[in-house]
């Protein structure tokens, strides 16, 4: 059983009606702090009301684009997880997807931080940006991005954006692309 965008519930939807998750960006949530890592602590709120809007949220495990086990917002059934090799339509907890949702995004933030140097020094719209890619695509696929990288490195958002929208990554998952891409463009939402 494939999904489909068009088979899924919109993850608002869902999250409205069958979910406790707390995913909506307080009103105190914009204050951005240090972190312990000496940067920008980007707007993890907004971050996690991004993912969702271009990852979805399915509160069962479904395949993925690539035919992958996949539940949650975006979270690929890994051999660790208890939900590893359960049947397509298995339903998954609200409180389980928040979980794992939270340690996704961890990692992501740990590997962005680790990987790229000049991190700290992008806005919180870009750091935004640079999580969500590697939430999407992983600090591997999201490395041979050398020219956006390189763009990025060198406060060339302009042809950063250029990049990302010159990809295979972006006529696979079109208006993601074009948002995150408007993004480093501008460094705003």
């Amino acid at each position: 059983l494939r999904y489909t965008r068009a088979k899924l519930t919109s993850a608002k939807n869902l999250l409205k009606r069958d979910t406790p998750l707390n995913i909506t960006a307080a009103p105190n949530s914009r204050k951005l702090e240090r972190t312990e890592h000496g940067g920008l602590k980007m707007d993890r709120e907004l971050l996690k009301n991004e993912l969702v809007r271009d990852e979805g949220c399915v509160f069962e495990v479904y395949l993925d684009s690539e035919g992958l086990p996949t539940f949650g917002i975006g979270h690929l059934c890994k051999p660790l997880d208890p939900e590893y090799g359960y049947a397509v339509g298995t339903k998954v907890t609200p409180e389980r997807v928040n979980e794992c949702f939270e340690k996704d995004i961890d990692i992501a933030v740990k590997e962005v931080v680790e990987r790229y140097p000049f991190f700290d020094d992008l806005n919180d719209v870009r750091q935004r940006v640079f999580v969500n890619m590697t939430f999407n695509l992983g600090s591997t696929r999201l490395a041979m991005f050398k020219k956006f990288l390189a763009a990025v490195e060198a406060r060339d958002y302009e042809t950063a954006a250029e990049e990302m929208l010159d990809s295979k990554w972006a006529e696979q998952v079109k208006g993601r692309a074009d948002r995150l891409a408007d993004m480093m463009r501008s460094g705003t939402v």
